[in-house]
């Protein structure tokens, strides 16, 4: 419809000109015949070229609004926050433009860490790269997918991977209300569902929504969503869970996050004991984020001859964040409990590292967007955090048991530059209260779109 427009136009134009080329005076010369086509000829370069000025202006403004309702749509997606700067954004797939049929994404990210008393440990690493496809069937139902590889090469002798980190089907059953099945991420803290590099300060993602909060954590299952007109969201699901078999006392794993070390990740998931969780999110004020979220269920599975099959997992968080316009401050608090592991840790007795009873965690983050054009952008932050893995364990008689860690502390400050919207490069420095020797230079590169 368009193209038709300016083509009626231009045609309208030109044969106002013929029409004035030929009603000229009967008894004008050749030479004066010829000045006046030069001089049609180029009135008429003129206005063409002033057309095709004026489509690339509408086609620009078109853009721009197609990318605000897009972002808008973003927005207002149950657990989305905004993007970096002004708020994380969650993935690009997850809100699929209503006018197109297919979207692919893409996110992923370099990082250089430096030891600052190991200077020979030094290494740099494709951290990952993602690629996602978002389908829409109808107005009412969309299919998303992503595909995740991990530190650049994924075989038998790497220590890379590669997975599906979402695999579902999500219907609109009415405005404001959707339900999905599949593979997806649960509505834990921040991170976890909003975790490009673009949406996060920082070269490495924060320890308490890594450790405690095993981000990017994903669940087989069904979901319901449901979001309001006074800015309440909320999050009901029904999903597999944790399977605390998997647990190796020997390994440091569970150390570096309890659940971390016994996810299942939909690979050939242990479903005998299944998991609810349950998430809500208000933001009735201008800049301001509220909520909090739980997920529990047993993860024994009745397994033959295990002493834990009573074991239960529950893990809560609480989280806000203001954002009023170039300040960005972030507060969360997240708690995990395994309970019954008492007789199971019996057996792991003369190993280190026995299953935790509770680990936790909190941060408080403030950022600044410093400086800002047409194309850059430039954002210091500081981020104090506190966590622990193994913060208590549950009662072994005979003083078999293993001692309680102390709490970790990590002061981190750096900067992300933006390039556009959808680069950034980042550097921080981090400061390790109990283990110095993890002190550490940071600088990273990602993108997302």
């Amino acid at each position: 419809m368009k193209k038709n427009i300016y083509i009626k136009a231009a045609n309208v134009t030109i044969a106002a000109l013929i029409t004035g080329l030929f009603t000229a005076p009967a008894h004008a010369g050749e030479a004066e015949l010829l000045q006046k086509i030069e001089k049609l000829a180029a009135e008429l370069e003129a206005i063409k070229a002033e057309l095709v000025a004026t489509r690339k202006k509408t086609d620009m403004v078109e853009q721009k609004q197609e990318v605000m309702i897009s972002n808008a749509v973003k927005a207002q997606a149950p657990g989305a926050i905004a993007p970096l700067a002004s708020a994380p954004g969650a993935d690009s797939v997850r809100a699929l433009p209503q006018t197109a049929q297919t979207v692919i994404s893409s996110y992923g990210e370099i990082n250089y860490t430096r030891p600052r008393e190991a200077s020979n440990q030094a290494q740099a690493d494709v951290g990952r790269a993602v690629i996602g496809i978002a389908h829409r069937f109808n107005e009412k139902t969309k299919m998303v997918a992503e595909f995740e590889w991990e530190h650049a090469i994924a075989s038998k002798g790497d220590d890379g991977e590669a997975a599906v980190e979402q695999l579902y089907v999500e219907h609109e059953i009415k405005p404001g209300l959707s339900g999905k099945a599949g593979l997806f991420l649960i509505p834990a803290g921040f991170l976890n569902t909003s975790h490009e590099p673009t949406a996060y300060y920082g070269v490495h993602r924060n320890f308490v929504e890594t450790a405690i909060i095993p981000s990017t954590w994903r669940e087989v299952g069904l979901g319901l969503s449901g979001s309001h007109d006074n800015g309440l969201s909320w999050d009901l699901g029904l999903t597999t869970g944790f399977n605390l078999t998997k647990w190796d006392a020997s390994s440091g794993d569970g150390r570096e996050s309890p659940l971390g070390a016994i996810h299942q990740e939909g690979q050939f998931a242990k479903s005998r004991d299944l998991s609810v969780h349950g998430a809500v999110n208000w933001r009735g004020v201008p800049g301001l984020l509220l909520g909090g979220s739980v997920f529990t269920g047993k993860i024994g599975h009745a397994t033959t001859d295990f002493a834990a099959n009573d074991a239960r997992l529950t893990l809560w968080d609480l989280h806000a964040r203001y954002n009023p316009g170039k300040l960005d401050l972030t507060a969360l608090y997240a708690r995990g409990t395994i309970s019954n592991t008492g007789n199971l840790n019996l057996t792991f007795v003369g190993q280190p590292n026995p299953v935790p009873s509770t680990f936790a965690g909190w941060y408080v983050q403030g950022a600044y967007q410093l400086w800002k054009n047409e194309d850059y952008s430039l954002t210091p932050f500081l981020r104090y955090e506190q966590f622990n893995t193994a913060k208590s364990y549950a009662f072994v008689p005979l003083g078999l048991g293993v001692d309680a860690s102390p709490d970790e502390k990590v002061m981190s400050f750096g900067a992300s530059f933006k390039i556009g919207e959808g680069v950034v490069l980042k550097a921080d420095y981090q400061k390790f209260k109990q283990d110095s020797s993890r002190d550490r230079f940071n600088l990273g590169a990602g993108y997302s779109f």
